[in-house]
């Protein structure tokens, strides 16, 4: 399936919930903000929400300083 991941098209073998794709690219589920199809996602159902076939996702990473 594709799915476009900040503007980015990128191939899985199934649909995957938000948690399995952040795994899948490397990436902590904490300091992350995500949107699906224009809605953000709430952390609680990262596990729970799933991408299909031409979802688009994206993906912000907090960054601490001052």
């Amino acid at each position: 399936m594709d799915v476009k991941i900040n503007g980015e098209t990128r191939k899985f073998d199934a649909p995957l919930s938000v948690l399995e794709i952040l795994q899948a690219m490397n990436l902590p589920s904490q300091k992350i903000a995500v949107e699906l199809n224009l809605e953000i996602v709430p952390k609680s159902a990262y596990d729970s929400q799933i991408v299909v076939q031409g979802d688009q996702i994206e993906i912000v990473h907090f960054i601490g300083g001052g």
